[in-house]
């Protein structure tokens, strides 16, 4: 977190600026914010179910997470990054504009690339994919997969990140996930079939 801080205060006006043509073609929802800040729950849950309940499965999920972040944190200290997506002015006016503008105001446009927000919640998903447990119950598998999904669109619909940003994400996620997860599952057959 000192980190992280230290790259917001610093990284404010010097930096690349990320940007792709589909970007343009992705409209501003501020609806959007709901996924976006269930977010934070959503993570917190999952690490917390599986520190109570897992505890090798949470070192599996935090050794992704962890890594990631930091690579993360690396790549935006080398290679200072932010966006010019946001919206200068809103069309209406509404409860979740208002979120929006807050979220604006707490959360600078920089350090984006790749996006924590899609990359900790593949994370996530990757680890409740992964339990055996967890993989009994179907409604979890699909409530998860549909949040992810809903997370990563918000990132984009809301301005917060480009379609770069997010696809670093994946292929950080995917990169990461072979480390992490797929030494295992080599190890039980039975496993890796169940995945698949």
């Amino acid at each position: 977190m000192p980190w992280f801080c230290w790259l917001e205060k610093t990284v404010t006006t010097n930096y690349y600026v990320i940007h792709s043509v589909f970007d343009d073609y992705i409209p501003f929802c501020e609806y959007f914010i709901v996924p976006y800040l269930l977010w934070f729950p959503y993570i917190a849950v999952v690490l917390l179910y599986f520190f109570f309940t897992d505890k090798k499965g949470f070192y599996r999920a935090t050794k992704l997470l962890f890594t990631g972040m930091t690579i993360f944190l690396i790549i935006s200290t080398v290679f200072p990054n932010g966006l010019n997506l946001r919206p200068v002015t809103f069309e209406g006016d509404n409860i979740f504009i208002s979120m929006v503008r807050v979220l604006y105001k707490t959360d600078t446009p920089t350090n984006v690339l790749p996006s924590l927000h899609v990359y900790n919640s593949i994370g996530v998903s990757i680890a409740i994919a992964s339990s055996q447990k967890l993989r009994q119950y179907k409604w979890v598998q699909y409530s998860s997969l549909s949040l992810t999904t809903l997370i990563v669109l918000s990132t984009m619909f809301l301005k917060q990140h480009s379609i770069i940003d997010v696809v670093a994400a994946f292929v950080m996620a995917y990169l990461l996930y072979r480390l992490v997860y797929e030494p295992e599952t080599e190890k039980s057959p039975k496993l890796a079939r169940q995945t698949i």
